[in-house]
């Protein structure tokens, strides 16, 4: 019997660049892959804030949860967005997450942390997404909002990817640069959307498209 035959280095050379050519066409179909995975999973995680911030408007005479103090002083662990509706949908709130303040932990997959975005805690707090200042203001500008008085909820911003570390702000955080250059927004309705960058950010001139129809931040 004849023993079997072993390659040759021409054709070892030719399987490895057949292996090579075949890497070179998967791995980008491999990342974009990737890409709509974590968008598709921020995107849920919007949803599950938005159906948590109607569980606690129907729990609490139609209002929406006020605004907070993000860092361990008084009144940090009662007030604010990331306190009142994780209690709503049973998960523990933000200020027991221990990839808060640490930024070396790794926080693994999270309703609190986008999968696309590559921040982590600055040693004090760590926030993913932002809560739309307009819809019930901030500091002296405080004030109760109930949900069935803003008009049209399904084009007013709630929450959405933020490129900036505070729990609550306003167009200008909204980031650019994730979901191939977009960002998740979600709506008072509860749903929630990809956008492109083009959609709410003008680079021409280096600030936020407060105009668009689809996008309303003021109520």
């Amino acid at each position: 019997m004849k023993a079997d035959r072993a390659f040759t280095l021409i054709e070892l050379l030719v399987v490895i660049a057949l292996t090579a050519i075949l890497a070179g066409l998967l791995l980008p179909a491999l990342a974009s892959a990737k890409t709509k995975i974590n968008t598709v999973s921020c995107l849920n995680n919007l949803r599950q804030w938005g159906i948590a911030t109607h569980l606690y408007a129907t729990d609490h005479d139609d209002y929406l949860p006020s605004e907070g103090v993000p860092s361990p002083r008084p009144g940090a662990t009662n007030t604010g967005w990331y306190v009142l509706l994780p209690r709503q949908i049973g998960i523990k709130p933000y200020y027991e997450m221990p990839w808060r303040t640490n930024p070396a932990a790794r926080p693994g997959p999270s309703i609190w942390l986008c999968p696309s975005n590559p921040r982590r805690s600055n040693g004090i707090n760590l926030f993913h997404y932002c809560l739309n200042e307009h819809v019930n203001g901030t500091g002296d500008e405080s004030r109760p909002v109930r949900l069935s008085n803003i008009p049209e909820p399904a084009l007013v911003v709630w929450l959405f990817d933020s490129k900036n570390l505070p729990a609550v702000g306003g167009w200008s955080f909204v980031h650019t640069q994730l979901h191939s250059a977009g960002a998740n927004i979600s709506f008072l309705d509860a749903h929630a959307k990809k956008f492109p960058n083009s959609e709410y950010w003008d680079f021409s001139r280096n600030r936020a498209r407060t105009n668009s129809p689809q996008i309303r931040w003021i109520p």
